[in-house]
């Protein structure tokens, strides 16, 4: 259910019954402490706790009870949070300290890794639609992933680590974006309906400059956004509000949430580039109660049983195994940025790392008609095997550098 119909309905039943807002918040608290303890990414457990609380398992909360609308609800605004730090994390200031040569080689590996993936959908997908929404989604990468295996191997201002991070970063936003902007083509197809996305993005512009422009004529109002020990978190407020304002002027024009709430941080983070603490303090909010439901949704939602069916299985198997080939192999290129063989292949285990964006698309996918729940499914147990597997085998390839080594990009 539309978190704005289900808040305009009044919840449509009441509240979830005690159980489950036990379950979940006792989850959303200990799941990651348990995460940590085996080394393992939350996200995993969350998606395996909706499982076992969900139909396919133990039934606690089904997916026509009012439990599961309630998650639901909570879980699209967990999505849109997840889908406006995506844009709010892109690094504009590296992009441009690195100069044309380094991105302009990061989208070459880019472009061979999408070219793979291209060919090889192409001898499994159903339609040419699901082969082009395949390809832009495991062409993605995770800075989730990245920055953390990075920093704990001290790698991060390296040869190795600098151009990991640019790859990284032009692959998520360019995956994100392009997937949304094919899924108005989709839904309208080449015509005016396409303008709507061009149109989204001056109406964004324009509010975010004149939003500039007023911090500019009032910097000591402004300032409270970016300063910590706020007691009304007005740098919080602000992004929400500017979040949800985005979403609904998506909505408005048609067009999925998703780009909105994703834009939305994109835009503010290359407008505003010193947010101070900010984008921790949002994560923090964000992470800590809302994003975790989106999983844990996700997993109570998850088709288990369509994996029972040997076709199913293997498509989804097939998805994983493409999507890991695709970001190997280009990443060989890197031996032409001084890399060696070793570290080049390093860099490629780690971009085929998938998190949470990977399944916010694959939903979205499904939303559209594009894929099934079965490849959904493949693309949720692609970031369950690569998530825990990237950073280990990245560690074995890579072993930490010695602590003089300076880790910060």
């Amino acid at each position: 259910m539309n978190l704005l119909a289900f808040a305009a309905a009044g919840g449509e039943g009441g509240i979830a019954s005690a159980t489950v807002l036990i379950l979940i918040g006792a989850a959303a608290f200990s799941l990651p402490l348990i995460a940590g303890r085996f080394r393992v990414p939350a996200i995993v457990l969350e998606i395996l706790f909706g499982l076992v609380i969900g139909p396919e398992i133990l039934g606690i909360v089904s997916l026509e009870s009012i439990d599961a609308e309630f998650i639901e609800v909570l879980a699209e605004l967990g999505l849109f949070l997840l889908m406006f730090l995506a844009g709010f994390e892109v690094d504009f200031e590296r992009l441009e300290r690195q100069g044309v040569g380094p991105v302009a080689f990061a989208l070459l590996v880019i472009g061979l890794s999408a070219g793979i993936g291209w060919f090889l959908f192409g001898l499994t997908a159903d339609t040419i639609e699901q082969q082009v929404f395949l390809t832009l989604l495991t062409a993605a990468a995770s800075l989730g992933i990245v920055v953390p295996a990075l920093r704990s191997t001290r790698r991060s201002s390296t040869a190795l680590g600098q151009s990991t991070i640019v790859i990284a970063v032009l692959a998520e936003f360019l995956s994100t974006a392009l997937i949304v902007i094919f899924g108005v083509y989709v839904n309208s197809g080449f015509g005016v309906g396409l303008l709507r996305v061009p149109a989204l993005f001056v109406i964004m512009w324009v509010l975010l400059l004149l939003i500039r422009r007023a911090a500019w004529w009032f910097p000591e109002r402004f300032e409270r956004l970016f300063q910590t020990g706020d007691p009304d978190e007005l740098g919080i407020r602000t992004s929400l509000a500017l979040m949800l304002v985005f979403v609904g002027i998506a909505q408005l024009l048609e067009i999925e949430g998703l780009l909105g709430a994703f834009m939305a941080g994109a835009l503010f983070a290359f407008i505003f580039r010193n947010t101070g603490e900010l984008e921790e303090r949002i994560s923090g909010f964000a992470y800590g109660f809302f994003i975790p439901i989106f999983f844990i949704n996700v997993g109570v939602r998850f088709p288990l049983s369509e994996l029972y069916d040997t076709n199913v299985l293997l498509s989804a198997l097939g998805l994983i195994g493409i999507a890991i080939i695709m970001k190997l192999i280009p990443a060989m290129l890197l031996v032409f940025r001084r890399l060696s063989p070793r570290e080049a292949l390093a860099s490629g285990v780690l971009l085929a790392g998938q998190l949470s964006v990977i399944i916010a698309l694959a939903g979205f996918g499904v939303t559209l008609g594009v894929i099934d729940e079965g490849l959904a499914a493949g693309a949720t147990l692609l970031v369950a095997v690569t998530a825990v597997l990237s950073p280990v085998v990245f560690r074995l390839l890579a072993p930490p550098l010695d602590a003089k080594v300076d880790e910060h990009a």
